[in-house]
């Protein structure tokens, strides 16, 4: 592979459909601000490379990014490319990684709105990530060990597996289709409406208003905590391991928790049942 060291890039295009090209210790950050920096290349490594400048990897197959950063200003950074592994990178730019396919990301720092948004077979873990409209519509989501904030993450996903991971966010898996969550905390308001086919094992549920509008919901061995009006018109089957603050007309199904401070059933169409489990006989 062609090598490039401690370089310095400005202009428009600057590495434009390169290939198996190594590129050490270069900046991308300049006065004639151009954009596009390894478009259309492939097999590209990129180490120790600092990107200040807007959409420097778009439609590019077989890419390595290790110990980098991406500022605000790299902005898309990552769009149309596919065979991608980022590692140890701080990518700070708004709408990076849109409709890539197979996409590594380990030990990286996000923040970046818009995050993630069509992408197909992205994997993520060991990561810390701030974002809204996280993951928007992506396929075939594997995470581990990541630690996410913001708004409206994971809205129409499909296939996703998340382990170990800790979310602070509003509005997650919205319209989700095929996602089991493991092991996990999830805090926010208004978990998962109009979601199909989620399942949360061994997790930690907390804010208002979870688990509304869904088909296929399956809870097991969860905590919920501070959760009000919760399974509202939902077919659910649940074994909860902590009180319930409310429950409100689930639509089918099955809820089992210790304690349900209130049972608030005042729709006809509502035929889901609570039972209270405060031995092994009706919580099996």
């Amino acid at each position: 592979m062609k090598i490039i060291e401690n370089e310095s890039f400005d202009e428009e295009r600057a590495l434009y459909a390169s290939k198996d090209i190594t590129v050490k210790n270069c900046r991308f950050d300049g006065p004639a601000d151009g954009e596009s920096a390894f478009k259309e290349s492939s097999n590209v490594v990129a180490e120790d490379c600092f990107f200040n400048l807007r959409y420097p990897f778009w439609h590019d197959k077989k890419l390595l990014i290790e110990d980098s950063e991406m500022t605000p200003l790299c902005r898309a950074a990552l769009w149309y490319s596919e065979d991608v592994r980022i590692c140890r990178t701080k990518m700070h730019g708004i709408k990076a990684v849109r409709e890539c396919r197979d996409v590594v990301i380990d030990g990286c720092d996000i923040v970046s709105p818009e995050f993630g948004w069509s992408a197909d077979g992205i994997r993520m873990k060991n990561t810390t990530a701030q974002s809204e409209y996280f993951l928007l519509r992506a396929k075939n989501v594997e995470f581990s060990d990541v630690d996410f904030s913001g708004k409206y993450s994971f809205q129409y996903i499909e296939n996703g597996v998340f382990n170990n991971c800790r979310f602070d966010t509003k509005d997650a898996f919205w319209h989700s289709h095929n996602v089991t969550v493991k092991n996990s905390v999830i805090k926010g308001e208004y978990l998962a409406w109009y979601s199909e086919g989620l399942t949360l094992i061994n997790c930690r549920i907390i804010g208002t208003q979870p688990f509304c509008y869904c088909k296929g919901l399956r809870l097991i061995n969860c905590e919920m905590i501070d959760t009000d009006l919760c399974f509202e018109k939902s077919d659910v089957e649940a074994k909860v391991t902590t009180g319930i603050v409310s429950v409100k007309n689930p639509l089918s199904g099955t809820i089992k928790a210790p304690a349900v401070g209130e049972v608030i059933m005042d729709d006809p169409n509502a035929h889901g049942k609570v039972v209270i489990c405060r031995g092994t006989k009706n919580c099996a």
